[in-house]
């Protein structure tokens, strides 16, 4: 394969590691500043040209984005992905990792832990705001910071008006999040790569400093991750789009609570703690997806016109309830379970001895008539339910 890596600092590790891990592999890797490409977007040729010269054929390309050029560099992702070309990350997954705010809001909506976390701009709705979530102190952070730059902690409400005043002054957004003081200045980084996390390490603050990160003076070490913290790691990724993430969680007494989805994690850190090759397995992670492409459904379903998707949680559905799916009604009228979601597990392709249980999300495939006629005599879950229609457009 032909990789290009987007980064500016060629000979920074992570950089370094990604280029060695794949040419190790035979492929052909070429590091490239992403602030030298331009983009030509004209209708039906999307091309992209790099020191004014036409870029050569790439098969794939590895994203890593510095937070001082997020705007253009998610617009040149988009545009290889126009092109065609395969993405480690997506421009729209990089763009809602790196604003904090979004990356919480889209993981609010799903179970996932996260700290209590407020967005105010009226200055009178700061201290109301402090005591909703428990009261000071509090962590504020600006929305764009990295490796603990504008992450800071107030001891008291009025330290805390006083700093979110002056960083407002200075046009800056900030969050307010809730202290987890059972964390003591630690946190967990799991990288995750694909659908598992394939490296795990905690992460301690230098003495008198809450702040975890490595850049700012913390120590790592090895770190067994539990189940529920590899689950929670791999749901925060997946939820916000990305196949490679740095996701940073901190130990609370109510489980993991997801700090940070990082699109662009250092891997210096973890491969030292852990002697793990992440480069590696990023890399194979690529092959994986461009030298044997998984075949993609949605566009298979585009040729099968009246054909299409539906999705359902079993509630209240005796006719579905504690049977095998060989001889549940879905059968007769010839729709396929593809997957069945069971406890924030997923069960691919189920066999016909699987025995189907109250709160199964099922996803079927089958004729959109009989698909409709099923899903609308069912009493659903709120906000559970979604019918994609497949059919083909003139």
């Amino acid at each position: 394969m032909k990789i290009a890596i987007l980064s500016r600092q060629p000979r920074c590790y992570s950089t370094s590691r990604l280029k060695k891990a794949a040419a190790e592999r035979g492929h052909k890797v070429r590091i490239l500043d992403t602030l030298r490409f331009s983009m030509q977007v004209e209708h039906g040729n999307p091309d992209m040209y790099y020191g004014n010269k036409p870029l050569p054929s790439i098969d794939a390309v590895i994203p890593r984005i510095g937070s001082s050029i997020t705007f253009f560099g998610v617009a040149v992702v988009k545009q290889f992905e126009e092109m065609g070309v395969y993405t480690a990350n997506e421009s729209l997954a990089i763009r809602s990792s790196r604003d904090k705010l979004r990356a919480m809001q889209i993981l609010s909506r799903y179970d996932v832990g996260i700290p209590a976390t407020i967005f105010v701009r009226d200055k009178d709705d700061i201290m109301p705001s402090i005591e909703r979530i428990g009261g000071p102190p509090v962590i504020i952070k600006l929305l764009e910071g990295t490796q603990g730059v504008g992450v800071i902690l107030a001891e008291t409400s009025k330290v805390a008006e006083a700093i979110i005043q002056a960083l407002h002054s200075a046009k800056q957004n900030v969050l307010i999040q809730k202290f987890v003081k059972e964390s003591k200045g630690t946190d967990v980084r799991a990288l995750v790569v694909g659908d598992r996390v394939v490296a795990a390490m905690r992460r301690r603050g230098a003495p008198g400093e809450f702040r975890s990160n490595v850049h700012r003076g913390g120590s790592t070490e090895v770190f067994d991750l539990p189940d529920d913290y590899q689950h929670t790691a791999v749901r925060a990724a997946q939820i916000t789009g990305l196949r490679i993430a740095g996701v940073d969680m901190l130990e609370s007494n109510d489980g993991p609570q997801v700090l940070e989805v990082n699109s662009s994690p250092g891997l210096e850190g973890i491969e030292t703690a852990t002697g793990i090759d992440v480069a590696g397995e990023i890399i194979a992670d690529i092959e994986n997806n461009v030298l044997f492409p998984d075949v993609d459904l949605k566009q298979r379903l585009r040729l099968a016109g009246g054909f299409g998707l539906v999705e359902f949680v079993v509630h209240k559905m005796p006719d579905l309830e504690k049977k095998a799916l060989r001889d549940a009604p879905l059968q007769e009228k010839d729709i396929h379970v593809m997957s069945i979601t069971r406890e924030n597990a997923v069960i691919p392709n189920p066999k016909g001895d699987e025995i189907i249980r109250k709160g199964d999300l099922l996803l079927c495939y089958g004729e959109l008539h009989e698909l409709r006629n099923f899903a609308k005599n069912r009493k659903r879950k709120p906000k559970k339910s979604k019918l994609i229609n497949r059919q083909p457009t003139d």
